[in-house]
């Protein structure tokens, strides 16, 4: 469904984008090339003042982006896309190479409706050889596309582009132990800031951090490099290597990479260009696979995010002269829960808390300040984290797993086949549950009742205020029968107090808040607010309306859906989710089972990935609004 742009919302006015002097000129790679090599350093300032300046209005991936200005300029300089693949890891470091490869004049509208994608898009340009938005799939993909390419007798070049988080990844390993036997040209970019979202945890992030820090092996190694750019010829090459060889071995005779077989370069500098041109000069001659490890600094140009890497990760509009925000005085969902379950774990020793490399974003920070012994951030090793959880469990602790709900969809095998096959009781937070708004589809977390709802032994729930939150947390907590998981949304729910009126969480019952007898309004957790002005657009209309507050996603209440639906002539659910497989299916699917036949209309989102942009704009361009309900329940009710 498609609105004419005279009824889109407006999402704000962005001025438009004032480019430098350099930056001004470049419409692709090509003009990257044309330039000489002494502007680039400019070039690369021009770059940081326009992403400060744009994502102030915006938000955005502000610190990833403006530690690789000088890693984008050089490969840009010395590859030649859309011959040559760069595939980002998550690719919210993308805005750079966007901004590259012709789309610097609109880099100002990134994240908006209809504007530039958050992430890597392969519909959005022809240099965006592969999307992402999810961790951990560089390699894999780059790979497949250097076997692609040895298949086809091509010469093109591949470069996968990592940080060092995405080493703490499944995925990225499994690559790692395929790629010496499957391409013998293949170039991997390890971006090694120290963080990911929040500081790197475990051995793989000490092991990086042992590399850089070393100071005999710094030394040798800045030597190797200055004589393999200074030297030409094969025999130079080969000479060099045995000197850097011997030296990494002398000190590291573990060399992670080396033994997979790739070839390791560095630590070197990711802010020196001459140093990335000459070096990549260098890799692109190699007939085999090759790492090259650079240090960078996430957020280098503006201080603000040097001292906030965390912050400044991913953010909304921002003061450009101090990176301030605005002050939110309402807590957050996130919020709620890091508080929630850290007061709770505080009365009871069993409770645990277990995260992916999202202490902030979940707000399980507030538990690791509290109660470090009891966290657990794994690193963004989802699969790892629910089968630890499954661990804890099982020796009679109570693990809150807290995960985006798009996040855990990577964790799914294990949530059949160790969680809920076992029965375990663990308890599967799904924060960002709903639209998650300018991240666009990567982001968005409208599947998890769908891949969930059909498990067996699993209890699912999404609250319809703050106040229920917090006590279906306190349900949760208490509840050892099997695994539970609850979905909540960024930001606030309801915006309701804390300490309001909320009735006790039982077992599989909803809420039966107002009973009528024309229609029954079914408004799930974030959408009832929604059910609620559909309610007051009824009753205008002389209409008796039932007003049902489900609360338990699985199991369904279906006395009381039986109920609604036998007095009523319609229903109507509503559900921040993919209809397919979702709420209003499972009513739909229950009443056919018991012989009810009332009319069920559904308002969630269509078959479809929703693109990017504010709610309240996505919301109405595809008919989930108040308005749009009453459109469709009328028909029903008018004859």
């Amino acid at each position: 469904m498609t609105l004419p742009s005279s009824e889109i919302p407006n999402e704000g006015t962005i001025q438009q984008t004032k480019l430098g002097r350099l930056l001004g000129t470049i419409q692709s790679p090509c003009d990257v090339r044309r330039l000489a090599e002494s502007d680039l350093t400019a070039l690369a300032e021009e770059i940081r003042e326009t992403l400060i300046n744009c994502l102030s209005v915006t938000g955005g991936h502000l610190g990833p982006n403006l530690g690789v200005v000088e890693l984008c300029i050089a490969m840009h300089r010395v590859f030649h896309t859309p011959s040559d693949k760069f595939v980002f890891d998550v690719s919210h470091q993308g805005y750079v190479h966007k901004m590259l490869t012709g789309r610097a004049a609109t880099i100002d509208t990134i994240r908006t409706y209809k504007g530039l994608n958050g992430f890597l898009l392969r519909t959005e340009s022809e240099h965006d050889s592969y999307g992402a938005g999810h961790a951990g799939t560089a390699l894999s993909a780059a790979l497949g596309m250097a076997a692609a390419r040895d298949l086809a007798g091509g010469d093109n070049h591949v470069i996968a582009v990592a940080g060092d988080a995405a080493f703490t990844c499944g995925p990225t390993l499994e690559a790692l132990n395929n790629i010496a036997e499957t391409t013998r040209k293949f170039i991997v970019v390890l971006n090694d800031n120290e963080w990911s979202i929040d500081k790197n945890v475990g051995a793989i992030a000490r092991y990086f951090n042992a590399l850089q820090t070393h100071s005999t092996y710094a030394a040798v190694r800045t030597t190797a490099a200055a004589f393999v750019e200074k030297v030409l010829g094969k025999a130079a090459r080969k000479i060099a290597h045995r000197v850097e060889e011997g030296a990494k071995n002398l000190l590291f005779p573990n060399v992670l990479f080396e033994k997979f077989g790739l070839r390791y370069f560095g630590p070197i500098d990711g802010h020196d260009i001459p140093l990335l041109i000459r070096t990549f000069e260098h890799l692109k001659s190699l007939n085999e696979p090759a790492v090259l490890h650079i240090i960078t600094e996430k957020g280098r140009g503006y201080q603000p995010a040097l001292d906030n890497p965390g912050k400044f990760h991913g953010l909304g509009a921002y003061k450009i002269d101090d990176g301030s925000t605005d002050t939110v005085t309402t807590p957050t969902c996130s919020d709620i829960f890091g508080r929630t379950v850290t007061n709770l774990a505080i009365d009871d020793q069993k409770i645990v808390a277990i995260t992916a490399a999202m202490p902030g974003g979940t707000k399980l920070e507030i538990f690791k300040r509290e109660l470090p012994d009891r966290y657990f951030d794994v690193g963004i090793a989802e699969e790892h984290a629910a089968l630890f959880a499954c661990g804890l469990a099982s020796e009679g602790f109570r693990p809150f797993l807290a995960i985006y709900s798009t996040f855990m969809q990577r964790a799914y095998d294990m949530i059949i086949h160790d969680i809920a096959l076992q029965n375990l009781p663990v308890r599967l937070c799904m924060d960002r549950g709903g639209l998650s708004g300018d991240d666009g589809p990567t982001h968005h977390g409208l599947f998890d009742i769908g891949y969930l709802r059909h498990i067996p032994n699993i209890i699912h729930m999404q609250p319809k205020d703050e106040a229920e939150f917090t006590a279906m947390l306190k349900w949760m907590a208490a509840y050892d029968a099997g695994p539970t998981a609850i979905r909540y949304p960024r930001g606030i729910i309801a915006g309701t107090p804390l300490d309001g009126k909320c009735a006790p969480i039982r077992l599989g019952e909803g809420e039966l808040i107002q009973e009528g007898t024309d229609v029954a309004l079914i408004g799930l957790g974030t959408f009832f607010g929604m059910a609620v002005r559909t309610k007051e657009l009824l009753e205008e209309k002389g209409y008796s309306v039932s007003l049902v507050n489900p609360r338990f996603i699985k199991p369904l209440d279906t006395a009381l859906l039986e109920k609604v639906a036998r007095n009523c002539k319609v229903i109507c659910t509503f559900e921040d989710h993919v209809l397919a497989n979702g709420f209003g299916a499972s009513c739909i699917e229950h009443l056919h089972q018991a012989g009810v036949h009332t009319r069920v209309e559904r308002i969630g989102w269509p078959d479809q990935f929703i693109e990017h942009g504010k709610p309240d704009i996505l919301q109405k361009i595809h008919g989930l609004t108040p308005e749009a309900a009453l459109d469709k329940i009328l028909q029903h009710l008018i004859i």
